[in-house]
């Protein structure tokens, strides 16, 4: 087989298989630098609890209209903001920190959305919304998904520096009337939408592995937040082609194939990367004479 048949004839001759490189470029470039911040701001796992706590609305739309794109985007994006919004109160009013808090909400938000989705569909139903159907992505998903990437990109170029300094010190954002609330939610907001967008394609169990992987890998190729930005979304385009590509030749789950493509990615930068991974530390290891 040749280097034209494995890599470009799928693309080429396949209409579902541009679709699902079309979201998946969507992804990359919207959710990929999410998770940068997400890191920054130590909540790796908070992406996780909010993946799932859209899981209820989803469901919820998806027992009012079917697989309705519009019915399960805007059923994801109310109760993943509502567990967002009542995570930050609880961790305000008690003594139980955010992250904590997150936990408790998504545990329930899962346990919530997997009964609905049990009790009144199919265990088909059931797999297409916990592990996504990448490669049958239609027009209005894609369309969808290139829309939040877009806000989400405009967004970060235009509020870049309050998101940077939100992410670094809060406590400095509000004192200087940085308006660090408004910030946060536009922040929280940005998550949530991404992963409505995602789950369509990777479902609410894997989207936010596109979001985290390439991101910690990012830290091991570049130094500045920017470039972190970039490396993450050319990680996470590198990983979705690789896992499309599996998937198509060798008849495996797209999602799966996906993630762990970017799983790869991110064991390789942790061994090889140019900045504090093994080898680099290694090589730069100081050498005491006595």
């Amino acid at each position: 087989m040749s280097l034209y048949q494995y890599v470009l004839a799928p693309f080429v001759d396949y209409g579902f298989m541009r679709r699902a490189l079309a979201g998946c470029l969507a992804l990359a470039f919207g959710a990929c630098p999410l998770g940068v911040l997400l890191v920054l701001r130590r909540m790796s796992l908070v992406g996780d609890a909010m993946s799932h706590a859209i899981l209820p609305g989803a469901a919820v739309g998806f027992l009012l209209a079917g697989f309705s794109l519009y019915a399960m985007t805007i059923g994801g994006m109310i109760t993943g903001l509502a567990v967002a919004i009542l995570a930050g109160l609880v961790s305000r009013f008690t003594p139980l920190r955010e992250d904590a808090s997150f936990a408790a909400f998504y545990l329930s938000s899962l346990g919530l959305g997997v009964l609905l989705v049990s009790v009144h569909g199919s265990n088909i139903d059931l797999l297409h919304v916990l592990f996504g159907t990448v490669l049958a992505l239609n027009d209005p998903a894609v369309l969808l998904m290139s829309g939040i990437a877009t806000v989400t990109m405009m967004a970060l170029a235009l509020c870049y520096r309050p998101l940077i300094a939100e992410c670094l010190d809060p406590g400095f954002l509000r004192s200087v009337g940085g308006g660090g609330g408004l910030v946060h939610m536009l922040f929280v907001t940005l998550v949530v939408l991404n992963l409505v967008g995602g789950f369509q394609a990777l479902g609410t169990l894997m989207v936010v592995g596109i979001m985290m992987l390439p991101a910690a890998s990012s830290r091991f190729w570049a130094e500045t937040v920017p470039g972190q930005m970039l490396a993450s979304a050319v990680i996470g385009l590198a990983a979705s082609i690789n896992g499309l590509l599996v998937s198509y030749h060798y008849d495996l789950p797209a999602s799966p194939a996906i993630i762990l493509s970017a799983s790869s990615v991110y064991a390789v930068s942790v061994l090889l990367g140019r900045f504090d991974s093994v080898a680099a530390r290694t090589m730069h290891r100081p050498h005491f004479h006595h």
